[in-house]
């Protein structure tokens, strides 16, 4: 017969503390595998950029095709705008995809690239790089790359513009949701503390 050394007030505070505390472990554990998952760009945030590339290069009066690749280089979101070149459906995609693969912009690249660069011909491999203006990696607000976003269809210097403007777009948005996000684990953290 097992004989018990606590009487039930005594043995019902640990209880009441470690649930409180076992709330709080699961909240973290929430937390964390959110801001692990939060290093890809999101299908939201993808197709974000794409509309803000679009009506960018709507406001320049330029007609380009838009991609957006995912931290893996994977196609996410793209659009063909009305009229554009049929031959840069290609070129958008392999400038975003270039720009992830190096985490860097395809114009910088380009610089590495030439006779005599320290790269010269890596465009030959990855199944065809492009090593010219238009593709700039996506970063979220701590700086992490989490896509790319490729533009062509207008000059280099115009396809780099909008490329620029798309990427840097999610930020804004980011910044708002991110502070609603906190103060909502804050409030849920709080809350389990008490109950």
């Amino acid at each position: 017969m097992m004989m018990n050394f606590y009487n039930h007030k005594i043995a019902s505070k640990p209880k009441e503390k470690t649930l409180k505390h076992s709330r709080l472990l699961l909240v973290l554990l929430i937390f964390s595998s959110t801001v692990l998952v939060a290093q890809n760009i999101t299908d939201k945030d993808a197709l974000s950029a794409v509309l803000a590339s679009k009506n960018k290069a709507e406001s320049m009066g330029v007609l380009v095709n838009i991609a957006v690749v995912d931290a893996g280089a994977n196609l996410k979101a793209f659009i063909r705008m009305d009229d554009s070149f049929l031959g840069s459906i290609d070129v958008a995609i392999k400038k975003a995809k270039t720009s992830r693969y190096f985490n860097i912009a395809t114009g910088d690249l380009g610089k590495l690239t030439q006779p005599g660069g320290i790269i010269y011909n890596i465009e030959l491999s990855n199944n065809g790089l492009v090593s010219f203006p238009g593709g700039v990696p996506i970063k979220n607000n701590e700086g992490k790359i989490i896509g790319a976003i490729g533009v062509s269809g207008g000059t280099i210097e115009e396809d780099h513009k909008i490329a620029t403007y798309g990427a840097k777009s999610i930020l804004t948005e980011k910044k708002e949701n991110k502070m609603n996000w906190i103060k909502s684990i804050f409030c849920l953290m709080v809350s389990c503390c008490f109950f």
